[in-house]
């Protein structure tokens, strides 16, 4: 491959005087292409008679008017013939047979071809539209299935949150019931204690109230009246009850 060789000051001005993109520098010795507006054309300059450009019509008219163009074209041919520079042999017929046969098929055919080779052309574009469109859908579903993945990334956030409030929620749930448990325990524990003790207590009171009534009886003489008896076991049964 041949070294990169830096466009010329000289050649830089043959692409000024040609036309084409004009070479400015970007450094030293180095130059680029700048974009002056050469486009390449879509459809071709208009003709005449087929084959002849429609300048050289317009070069002759300011000069000669309109016929100038085709005085000119016929003395041209006149002086060709006459002097024998351009001699008519058989192939002369042939070109001219074949050059009308040419024109007729392009008056005839080239319509049909021209239309033909368009629908070529869309349905080339049309293909090519479609594969676009395709690619820009593909890529589209792939953006949006990133989307998605994105808005269900965030509600596995919000599920991870949601999974810790109720954990927490359980834990305190728990620790409520511990608790709860606990302080039935402890009631139940106070609640037996408290029992115990009321039970402790009446087993000493009935004791106490049996000694005492024994204890008297034994005190009083044996012809005692059985109703102050009574009396007296009532009014110690009143004072245990005021006891309690």
């Amino acid at each position: 491959m041949p070294p990169f060789k830096p466009i010329s000051f000289i050649t830089s001005q043959y692409l000024r005087k040609v036309g084409l993109p004009q070479a400015i520098s970007i450094g030293t010795g180095y130059t680029h292409y700048c974009d002056c507006g050469t486009k390449r054309r879509i459809y071709p300059d208009k003709v005449r008679l087929g084959f002849i450009p429609d300048n050289w019509f317009q070069f002759f008219y300011p000069k000669t008017g309109k016929t100038g163009p085709y005085i000119f074209g016929l003395g041209l041919l006149n002086y060709l013939f006459s002097k024998e520079i351009y001699v008519c042999e058989h192939e002369f017929y042939t070109g001219l047979s074949l050059g009308i046969m040419c024109v007729v098929a392009v008056k005839k055919l080239g319509p049909k071809f021209a239309q033909y080779c368009d629908k070529e052309i869309e349905k080339f574009e049309s293909n090519w539209k479609k594969q676009h469109e395709a690619e820009l859908k593909a890529l589209q579903d792939l953006i949006d299935c990133e989307e998605l993945e994105q808005w269900r990334a965030e509600g596995s956030l919000l599920l991870m949150e949601a999974k810790k409030e109720n954990i927490e929620l359980q834990l305190e749930a728990a620790y409520r019931e511990a608790i709860m448990q606990v302080y039935k325990d402890v009631k139940n524990r106070l609640d037996y204690q408290v029992a115990c003790r009321n039970v402790e207590q009446r087993i000493n009171h009935k004791h106490m109230v049996s000694w005492l009534v024994k204890e008297v009886a034994k005190e009083l003489p044996e012809n005692v009246d059985k109703n102050l008896l009574a009396k007296h076991k009532e009014d110690l049964s009143a004072l245990a009850l005021r006891v309690k």
